[in-house]
């Protein structure tokens, strides 16, 4: 038995499974990977990393099976899996995933290929463990599955706390205990007890706190599209898409500035130059049918549409960068939670999901971003390239010369 201090959950025991996997290559690296990517330039505690947050999982998945009297082989199943759930993550967690997915075919959860051989392979074969139960598992399959990837998952209880914690924002911190406590099975669905229903809304809570405040807080977008931007020109120059996706973040950084088209990106997210906002509009301004339109646009299409922005703005290209949030969603809705003897869905039975669901629209981002210098032109370029209705709002930033934005981020009423 091992015992690990941690800064979230005190001390952690972790089992000779557990042990052995913490020693493997692939677990090892993720002490290279960020938890938060590029949040550290908005916060800079935030530099925790996927190593101590699986660890956490690996907590948590230990006392909720505890709770639900678990044993045997599915236990050992159960902790192998939030050990290793995360060991698919590309360098910066999830910031350049999208990208290169589209290269790989492969999220972060889709962890087979990286079980069957190696110091992984090993140490579960010598332990009984089936690799494809535990990459099962990792993607939310099968009963057990939703302990690690699914609405009530410890995955989501211990990476809310813990952003928490190092970001220092007061919003993400959760009564974890009263949540595993509550956990029972019904019907193979994975469920909160009688008497619950203000818990599962303090977990929908915490996150719909969190993403603005530091998942989408717009230094974070804006670092994060520089990244990803950098990282394409990585592999339009040459580099090997799977090759990049098990780098970790030191590995990025250096390949980054020794590439030519992506070092001026790199060198600026290294020294924070960062891009400033151009344009940053809500839902309303862009509009329902325009914002489909982007929101369905391909990758191809988005650079077009930079393309058209800086010839109107007369600048380079590379000086524009597009970013369109993904619609709001919220998983948390579809928890199930037991009242008066029935399971219900929490949308169905609290107020709180649909007021929170408006909340999240309202909190929708479209951002262009640009060189402080740049900010005045390309806003005005990409307001009418893009056909926003932003009627003639303008407001100062202290930090750039100029942008677009909607009165309610400041505090004033849109009639």
């Amino acid at each position: 038995m091992l015992t690990i201090k941690d800064s979230v959950h005190d001390h952690i025991e972790v089992g000779d499974l557990g042990a052995a996997l913490l020693d493997t290559p692939p677990v090892q690296r993720l002490r290279r990977v960020s938890q938060l990517g590029t949040a550290s330039l908005v916060y800079p505690s935030a530099n925790h990393s996927r190593f101590e947050h699986s660890l956490g999982v690996y907590s948590l998945a230990t006392s909720a099976l505890d709770r639900l009297e678990v044993r045997g082989e599915d236990a050992r199943t159960v902790r192998a899996a939030a050990m290793l759930h995360d060991i698919g993550h590309l360098p910066y967690s999830h910031t350049i995933e999208t990208l290169l997915e589209n290269y790989t075919g492969r999220y972060h959860d889709d962890v087979a290929h990286l079980l069957e051989e190696g110091a992984i392979a090993r140490v579960l074969a010598e332990n009984h463990v089936d690799p494809g139960r535990v990459a099962d598992l990792i993607s939310g399959k099968s009963r057990l599955g939703q302990l690690i990837a699914g609405e009530l998952d410890v995955d989501r209880m211990d990476y809310l706390v813990r952003d928490a914690h190092h970001t220092g924002v007061p919003y993400g911190f959760i009564d974890v205990e009263r949540l595993l406590r509550a956990l029972r099975f019904y019907d193979g669905n994975l469920v909160l007890a009688e008497g619950n229903v203000q818990t599962a809304e303090s977990l929908l809570l915490a996150r719909a706190l969190m993403n603005p405040t530091v998942y989408n807080h717009h230094v974070a977008r804006i670092s994060k599209a520089m990244l990803k931007r950098a990282t394409e020109r990585l592999i339009e120059a040459g580099a090997e898409p799977r090759s990049v996706a098990r780098m970790d973040d030191p590995e990025l950084q250096v390949a980054l500035r020794n590439e030519e088209g992506a070092a001026p990106l790199a060198n600026r997210l290294a020294d924070r130059r960062l891009y400033k906002r151009a344009i940053w509009a809500e839902y309303g301004d862009v509009g329902d049918q325009r914002a489909g339109s982007l929101l369905d646009a391909t990758r191809a299409e988005k650079r077009e549409t930079e393309a058209s922005i800086a010839e109107q703005a007369g600048v380079a290209v590379d000086e524009v960068l597009l970013d369109v949030q993904e619609p709001p969603t919220m998983r948390e809705s579809t928890t199930e939670v037991v009242v008066n003897g029935e399971i219900r869905q929490l949308g169905e039975q609290s107020t709180l999901v649909s007021a929170l669901e408006r909340a999240q629209l309202e909190q929708w981002r479209l951002g262009v971003y640009a060189p402080p210098d740049l900010t005045e032109p390309i806003g005005k370029a990409a307001e009418a390239v893009l056909g926003l209705d932003l009627n003639g709002r303008r407001i100062a930033e202290t930090d750039s010369p100029g942008r677009y934005a909607s009165l309610s981020e400041f505090g004033g009423v849109r009639k």
